[in-house]
This record gives structure tokens, C-alpha cells and sequence, in this order.
């Protein structure tokens, strides 16, 4: 079954040994790469703001849904990485305007940091999309 890894350009392009997506077989199912709040230029939004720090990396993780033709309705599982789980727990108003029922199953873990000390959370996902919606990335690798 062959896997190919695709780097939107709507989000930041990786910087180390992994992508933004991962398409399995037939290209329904993605698994996408954790995303943390870099905007597209790579720079951190929101420092010292979970908020703006959650928003951003949801954001990312539409953005590298819609190059696939997917939508956040689509995702079916999601992990989060959080450096204050607290602070994190103060932001389901922000998860609402993202998804609707049925939710994701999800997971959330709280470490003692991440790559940059300036990151709160990264939030990484898996996806389903439909065949009749799905489409092939226009650049993969």
C-alpha cells in the first residue's frame, strides 16, 4: 500500500524529517503532522496566548484538510500536546467553532515543553475524506 507525504503551501514548510500530511492508500484516509501556531512564514502567533496559540495551529490543520479537498467534519481522531493543560482547558470555546457532533476522539497530554519554548500546544489529527470529495495534493514530497 503506498504512502506519499505532501507540504501544502498554505501552511509553514517543514524544517526537519517530517511532512505536513501523510495520504494511505487509496488517498481517504490522512494522517496529518502535529501543528503548532506558526503562520505560513513560519513565525509563532500568539506567544503567551493559548487562544491565539490554539486558533493557529486549528487553522493549520483546515488548511492542510482543504488542499486534499477535506473539511474538519472529516477528522476522526485528535491528540494535543499541551504545555499547561489548565490554560488548555480554557479553550473549548475556541474547539466549537472548529467541530461539531459527532466530535473527534480525542487525547491530551500535557509535556513539559515543546520544540520552542514559546509553544503551548500542538495538535495533530487523523482524517477521512470522502473518494467523492477527496483530491490528489497538487505537489507531494
Amino acid at each position: 500500500m503506498p504512502i506519499d507525504s505532501f507540504n501544502p503551501d498554505s501552511v509553514w514548510r517543514p524544517f526537519g524529517a517530517f511532512s505536513m500530511a501523510v495520504v494511505q492508500g487509496t488517498g481517504q484516509v490522512v494522517h496529518m503532522k502535529g501543528q503548532v501556531s506558526l503562520n505560513r512564514e513560519g513565525n509563532i502567533v500568539g506567544e503567551d496566548d493559548i487562544e491565539k496559540q490554539v486558533t493557529q495551529a486549528l487553522e493549520n490543520i483546515q488548511s492542510v484538510l482543504a488542499s486534499f479537498g477535506g473539511c474538519m467534519e472529516d477528522i476522526y481522531s485528535l491528540t494535543h500536546h499541551v504545555t499547561d493543560i489548565d490554560e488548555f482547558m480554557k479553550t473549548g470555546h475556541i474547539r466549537n467553532q472548529y467541530f461539531k457532533p459527532p466530535y473527534p476522539v480525542t487525547t491530551t497530554v500535557e509535556v513539559s515543553r515543546l520544540y520552542d519554548p514559546k509553544l503551548m500546544v500542538e495538535i495533530t489529527g487523523s482524517a477521512e475524506i470522502p473518494l467523492d470529495r477527496f483530491k490528489e495534493p497538487d505537489e507531494i514530497g
